[in-house]
This record gives structure tokens, C-alpha cells and sequence, in this order.
């Protein structure tokens, strides 16, 4: 197993590039069970979630591989007539986002059977929602010994109401009502840009979608679709951390290909710290100021402050002139940084869904150990900021949605490294 070894108090300095977006790579891939022939996706992220959704298609029977060489980049995955249409335990259990793959199967092969992802380690992701837009199409659905299966010769289109606005429920429904017959009109849906990026896949495809981005999509439902080639869209989240790393280091680093259309949230909190924040180069330049102000967060849907980028402003916080209060409102269980903060020397307080948090003037390096994925990077970036060496152990969570980020960090002068830990 690995961890992370680092040393703070360097400030960053310099360019380095954003990686593709993990929470668009994964329901794209799954949109390609939509047509047969081979689809082509660049831009993907080397990640341990993009792998297993790789898998997850192979073990139905597709061919699903990460090109090597130049176009390490490049996922092809091609599908010649009926696939076997169950994702199993084994690997949903890793990834609860193989869920993604129950719309598109349910659409095009009239049939799934794919396992209950449970819960996770910030909190209950319940699929309710992603069953109740099926049902509305007609799919049939039973739930036995930890499986969905769910059947329908033919989807129609209907109304579908969420109760909750959620991104994977809202990319589920939508994938199966491409091929729906007739207009589907869903309801209170997810607007992030993964979202839109997936509308925009599906109508390259031939589909007809519209309305992505807001909280009404509207879709008539087509015969077929067909392959595509597509690159992924920059990951927001990666650029959002990568800024935040600028921030904590006293640095200056231009993080190339962040959108500031999708950031917009997380600008105005950095700036509101005492960040400069520029567009430049087609991308984003961060500028430390010599003392960061602590600022208040509460987290909601897109395009409110994500809660994807909580735990890494909460990092920031720990070092700011001044208290700052963190609200959490979509995971229960996401706080679950702050005992390691702690240990790093942080001042925070923890009521309920709020975090108190008391900007100390140094954090002191120490053995820490990372409990999602989110929390990994917010440990990493409190480690730029420490005095002498900190440890972060349990690493695995951070290869699950950021691509090489200690080669990032190095590359702009970061003392870091990636260790095997001792048995």
C-alpha cells in the first residue's frame, strides 16, 4: 500500500495542466453500452474508478481498453450485438458509480441486473431516486438479494419529478430516455457541467436532449444511436484543489484548462481569502496574498460551492487570519477529515452539519490517515502548508479521482513523494 511523504513550507510556483473530469469520464463511458460499433473517448483520466468502470463493461462482455503510448489518454470500448447485462458486487462494491450502467442497460437491452451499491464512507448515497425515474418510463423493477433487476421491452417516455436533486439519478434517467418512445420531461435535475457534458455526448450520439444545465430537461426518445469520438472536459474539482494548493503555499501557479464557468463558487470564496484569481492563458492563475482571511462556506448544488471541494477550502481555513464557519449540506459524514486535521495541529469544532474552524499561524507535520477521497487531497494540501514532514497514509482513496497529483505538486516544486508502506 502506499503513502504520501512530504515536507511543507515551499511555495508553489508555476504551470501545470488539469486532467479530465472524473464525474464526466465515469457516466460517459457507461453511455457507449448505447450503440453498438466503437466509441472513442480522450481526455480520460488514469484513475482507479475510470479502470473499474472499464471492468465493469468487460465483465458484460464488451471490449473496453486504455490505449498506450501517445494516446494513453484514449479509451476505446466497442460493442457487436447482445452483452451479458449484470454488474456484479465485486466491482460495484469498489465504485458505487457503476450504478450508471442500469439506464443504458435497461434502454437498449430490455434487461439489468446490476448490485446495490450501499452506502460509503461519507455518508448513505440511496439509488431511490434513479428507480423512481425508471419506473416512470415503464421499466419493471424488484430488488432480490442485493441486486436491481429491472425489465422493459420497451421504455416511453413519461414525467419524472425528483425529490432530491441528484447528479447520478439525473444521468441514469437520462441515458435510458434517449431511447424511450416518445418526450420525457425530467424534473428538478442536477445542473452541474457533468451534466451538460453528458447531453452533449448523448446528442452527438443522435439523441435529443434538451434543457442539461438546468433543472428541466426534456428528451424525445430515438430509434438508435450511433458511436462517437469525444474528449472529456477539464475536471473542476482537480483545478479547484490545484488553486487551493497556490493558496495555502503562498504560491503562484497557473493551473491550465480550469474552466472559470465551472468555478465560479470556488473563485469567490478564494478571492474573498485575499486570492488573486485571473484567467489566463486559457486557463486560471492563483496569487497568494501574504495573509489569508478566513471566510464562511456552506455547501449546496451546482451552482452553489461543492461539496466535492469542502474538505480542501476547510485545509485552507486552518491557516487564515480569523474564524470561519463550514457548513456541509449534502453528505452527512463528510467532517471526516477533521480528526486528522487535528492532528496536524488544526483548531476545529464540530456542531452538527457545521465546523467551527479557528485559523491557527502554523500546522506541525504528522502521521495522518486519508478516509475518502476528498479528505486525502485536503491532507495533502494542509501538508504544503506544515511545518516538517507529514505522512498520508491510505492513499488509494486519492488514485480514486486525481491523476498523479504528487507529480503535479513536485512539478511546482512541492517536496513530495509517493512511498510503499511497510507491511
Amino acid at each position: 500500500m502506499d503513502k504520501i511523504v512530504m515536507k511543507g513550507g515551499t511555495a508553489l510556483h508555476g504551470e501545470v495542466e488539469v486532467s479530465g473530469a472524473k464525474n464526466a469520464a465515469l457516466p460517459i463511458l457507461a453511455s457507449a453500452l448505447l450503440a453498438d460499433g466503437t466509441t472513442t473517448f480522450r481526455n480520460v483520466p488514469d484513475l482507479a474508478d475510470v479502470a473499474t468502470m472499464l471492468e465493469v463493461l468487460r465483465t458484460m462482455g464488451c471490449e473496453a481498453a486504455r490505449l498506450t503510448g501517445k494516446k494513453a489518454d484514449t479509451c476505446e470500448i466497442s460493442i457487436a450485438g447482445n452483452i451479458t447485462p449484470e454488474a456484479p458486487y465485486d466491482l460495484v462494491k469498489t465504485m458505487r458509480a457503476s450504478v450508471l450502467v442500469l439506464g443504458p442497460l435497461v434502454a437498449r437491452f430490455g434487461r439489468a441486473r446490476v448490485s446495490m451499491p450501499g452506502g460509503c464512507a461519507i455518508g448513505a448515497r440511496p439509488i431511490d431516486q434513479h428507480l423512481k425515474g425508471l419506473k416512470a418510463l415503464g421499466a419493471d423493477i424488484h430488488l432480490t438479494e442485493g441486486y436491481v433487476e429491472a425489465r422493459a421491452k420497451q421504455l416511453k417516455g413519461g414525467m419524472v419529478n425528483f425529490d432530491v436533486i441528484t447528479v447520478t439519478g439525473t444521468e441514469n434517467v437520462m441515458m435510458a430516455a434517449v431511447l424511450a418512445k416518445g418526450r420525457t420531461v425530467m424534473e428538478n435535475c442536477a445542473r452541474e457541467p457533468e451534466v451538460e457534458e453528458l447531453a452533449r455526448v448523448l446528442n452527438k450520439m443522435g439523441a435529443k436532449v434538451e434543457g442539461a444545465g438546468t433543472s428541466i430537461i426534456t428528451i424525445e426518445g430515438v430509434d438508435s444511436l450511433n458511436p462517437v469520438e469525444h474528449a472529456i472536459l477539464p475536471d473542476r474539482i482537480e483545478a479547484g484543489t490545484l488553486l487551493v494548493a497556490a493558496a495555502i503555499s503562498g504560491g503562484n501557479v497557473l493551473v491550465k484548462h480550469a474552466r472559470p464557468e465551472h468555478l465560479d463558487a470556488v473563485i469567490d470564496k478564494l478571492r474573498e481569502a485575499g486570492c488573486t484569481i485571473t484567467a489566463e492563458g486559457g486557463g486560471l492563475r492563483c496569487k497568494a496574498p501574504r495573509s489569508l482571511k478566513s471566510v464562511n462556506i456552506t455547501t449546496t448544488e451546482h451552482p452553489g460551492f461543492p461539496t466535492d471541494m469542502q474538505a480542501q477550502l476547510m485545509a485552507l481555513m486552518t491557516v487564515s487570519h480569523g474564524t470561519s464557519v463550514i457548513s456541509e449540506n449534502i453528505f452527512e459524514n463528510r467532517f471526516m477529515h477533521v480528526p486528522e486535521l487535528h492532528r496536524l495541529g488544526a483548531d476545529i469544532t464540530i456542531q452538527g452539519h457545521t465546523a467551527v474552524v479557528k485559523g491557527v499561524k502554523a500546522l506541525s507535520g504528522a502521521q495522518v490517515m486519508a478516509t475518502d477521497l476528498r479528505a486525502s487531497a485536503s491532507l495533502i494540501l494542509a501538508g504544503l502548508r506544515a511545518d516538517g514532514q507529514t505522512e498520508v497514509s491510505r492513499v488509494y482513496h486519492l488514485d480514486r479521482g486525481y491523476e498523479r497529483l504528487e507529480r503535479k505538486l513536485r512539478g511546482l516544486g512541492a517536496d513530495i513523494r509517493r512511498v510503499k508502506e511497510r507491511a
